[in-house]
């Protein structure tokens, strides 16, 4: 692998797995940041497939710490692109072909693995308790910071996208990896999500 990109410090790799070409790229925390490299890397150089990979807060008793969710749907309050939407209430979700191919990869490995709705917030140190309350209700999986606005990016210029994340937490319980489990722990959704990918 090679270093392709330091614009703006975020760095992205360029090498191959499996034969396939495959570039890793930084994107930020949240999703105005990542709603830059997206679009650039959509636009500028042309790519078709964007996986989100990283990790999410459980919202629900059955999803535990260090299981996988993939992302059907995003929910949000807001994302960069709530200017053009305007009135309308867009519902973000994952490309079929990327998702089901997770899914199979997923049940492959064994790993547990949870499919369907998350929630991507504006704010990591989240005090609306009461929203918290209202998404575990209706479902939800877990939370993060970024998909919601790459899945509608992936909508408006026609590419493909999911996220793929790991438990690092849980809302509910209290639960957390440590940081060094974090780094050493996340291979299975790196795994699934190049599966995903190239399968």
């Amino acid at each position: 692998p090679g270093c392709v990109n330091e614009v703006r410090g975020m760095l992205g790799y360029s090498g191959t797995w499996k034969g396939h070409r495959v570039t890793v790229h930084g994107s930020g925390m949240g999703m105005p940041s990542l709603s830059i490299y997206a679009n650039e890397l959509m636009t500028e150089y042309g790519a078709q497939t964007l996986i989100r990979i990283g990790s999410c807060g459980a919202m629900q008793t059955d999803v535990k710490v260090r299981d996988i969710v993939v992302a059907m749907t995003a929910t949000t309050l807001s994302t960069p692109s709530r200017g053009i939407m305007r009135e309308l209430n867009f519902a973000p979700c994952a490309d079929w072909s990327l998702l089901r191919a997770a899914v199979t990869a997923a049940e492959a490995t064994g790993t547990a693995t949870h499919v369907g709705g998350i929630y991507s917030s504006d704010v990591f140190y989240d005090e609306r308790p009461d929203l918290t309350e209202q998404m575990t209700r209706h479902g939800i999986l877990a939370v993060e910071m970024e998909a919601a606005e790459l899945y509608t990016l992936a909508a408006r210029h026609g590419r493909r996208a999911l996220a793929v994340l790991t438990v690092s937490d849980h809302l509910l319980t209290g639960e957390a990896l440590p940081s060094a489990d974090r780094e050493r722990s996340f291979s299975d959704m790196v795994e699934i999500a190049l599966h995903a990918a190239f399968d």
